[in-house]
């Protein structure tokens, strides 16, 4: 029995490690603590900006999104555009086309075989690095069709490269849209709070556990191509950085904007593939988090590492305390009848209130964490499965 209570509240702990008492330490450490201010001036030489992005079926947003990076804030003479349709069966294609037409720092490869965004990005990159080879002094943007700039977006990103030992530096996410129905409240909350998490990693470890992946600047020569079978281009793109000796911070000051997500199922379906990447870099770098002595590997471990895991642990708590609640054990009997009110009788309350238009926050955002770990769960199932491709179809765009 004593073994069955140490796996409930050792699992119970990490949970807690990594949703709680993490946050709060690196808000300790954090405090008071100014901001990055190793920063390019106006009369320094700014570096070369080619913006990388990845198109597919994008026809609702693409105009948006191309005219958010045409009025960027940026020498006109250091920026470039370059965009990959990825077999688009949209407008998406024609819309490109009539804003080359105007625009001759903009570069379009419209793909007729479907490559994935990590193969479109991969391709992009070389493409760039034709016209400015691979430097210190080349920065890649890479950023989704989605996401809406601000004028000083790129300019807030690459002001920061002036501390030679920076690789990454990720944007302000900041989302539109919300409504009472449907998940967006607590996707905005979960978003916003790993937001200022990794704002306060960069501030007090220098390595931020990767962007968002939607709007951030990389010096192209910390860049590494991503295998066609990886889902979470990102992370990987980062880690490798930190492989080579780089560092990450965020800037929240480099504001964009993203609509929220309302659906469910759509939004179900993104976190279960994320999930599956999550797993596929959490075994290629293990060695940059076990054992989570150093900073880097602390912050690996304690933010990401344990999340990806919640959902066995949330497995072996629920399986110790119902052993343990039939042997009779009062605690974990009131404990077993808590889950089952969490677990059950919650999520189905928020569905029936739902239904009639009631809305409880506290019973949305439960719902929202079952959801998540959930798919958290059928991401690894799917990873153990065998990833071949990474090629998917995005969420329906609002």
């Amino acid at each position: 029995m004593l073994l069955l209570q140490f796996v409930f509240w050792c699992s119970f702990f990490l949970i807690v490690h990594t949703y709680l008492l993490y946050p709060l330490l690196l808000k300790v450490l954090g405090k008071g603590k100014p901001p990055h201010d190793v920063l390019l001036e106006e009369e320094d030489e700014w570096p070369q900006v080619s913006v990388l992005m990845s198109l597919y079926n994008e026809e609702k947003v693409v105009a948006l999104k191309l005219d958010s990076l045409l009025q960027q804030d940026y020498p006109a003479d250091k920026l470039k555009l370059f965009l990959g349709s990825d077999c688009s069966s949209d407008d998406t294609n024609s819309i490109i086309e009539a804003y080359c037409k105007a625009h001759d720092h903009l570069h379009f490869f419209p793909f007729t075989d479907r490559q994935g965004k990590p193969g479109v990005i991969n391709f992009l990159a070389r493409e760039a690095n034709v016209l400015k080879p691979e430097s210190p002094n080349h920065i890649y943007l890479i950023t989704d069709a989605n996401v809406i700039l601000t004028p000083q977006t790129i300019s807030n990103l690459v002001r920061h490269f002036k501390d030679t030992k920076l690789a990454i530096v990720d944007a302000h996410m900041v989302h539109t849209g919300m409504q009472d129905g449907g998940i967006s409240h607590s996707e905005n909350q979960y978003i916003s709070s790993e937001v200022q998490l990794k704002a306060l990693e960069g501030s007090v470890w220098g390595y931020m556990m990767g962007p968002f992946g939607g709007c951030y600047a990389i010096r192209s020569n910390y860049f590494t191509q991503v295998p066609p079978n990886f889902l979470v281009d990102d992370f990987f793109i980062t880690m490798k950085a930190f492989e080579k000796g780089g560092k990450a911070i965020n800037d929240l000051e480099a504001v964009c904007h993203e609509a929220v997500s309302h659906d469910w199922r759509e939004e179900y379906r993104r976190k279960s593939r994320i999930s599956t990447g999550n797993f596929q870099n959490l075994f290629l770098f293990s060695h940059l988090w076990w054992p989570p002595t150093r900073p880097l590997s602390f912050a690996f471990f304690s933010h990401k590492v344990l999340r990806w895991l919640v959902p066995f642990f949330l497995l072996l708590m629920g399986a110790s305390c119902l052993l343990l609640a039939v042997c009779g054990y009062t605690l974990y009997q009131y404990v077993l009848a808590l889950a089952v009110l969490g677990v059950l009788l919650f999520p189905l309350l928020d569905i029936a209130l739902s239904s009639t238009g009631v809305n409880i926050r506290l019973l949305r955002h439960i719902r929202y964490f079952l959801l998540m770990n959930l798919a958290l769960f059928m991401g690894f199932v799917r990873y153990i499965s065998g990833v071949k491709s990474s090629i998917w179809d995005p969420p329906k765009r609002n």
